[in-house]
């Protein structure tokens, strides 16, 4: 257990900095444009490298919380 106490915050600010990462990475769409009258948005599906950004988001995101639990219970 000491092993894992001890690599845990490692773990952690390795996911948080990839999560940082991932998140300025991806594309910025309209923002705040949209809620005072900007122009309408296109709906549309993610492709390609976007939809790999996306799930990577997603997947360091539970990881990071995951780490973020058993860093409490340890």
């Amino acid at each position: 257990m000491t092993v894992l106490s001890a690599l845990l915050p490692y773990a952690q600010i390795t996911a948080a900095v990839l999560l940082i990462a991932a998140i300025l990475i991806q594309q910025r769409g309209v923002g705040l444009g949209s809620a005072f009258g900007g122009e309408g948005n296109i709906y549309r599906t993610k492709r390609g490298f976007e939809k790999i950004m996306f799930i990577g988001t997603v997947i360091l995101s539970v990881i990071f919380i995951i780490l973020a639990i058993l860093s409490l219970i340890s």
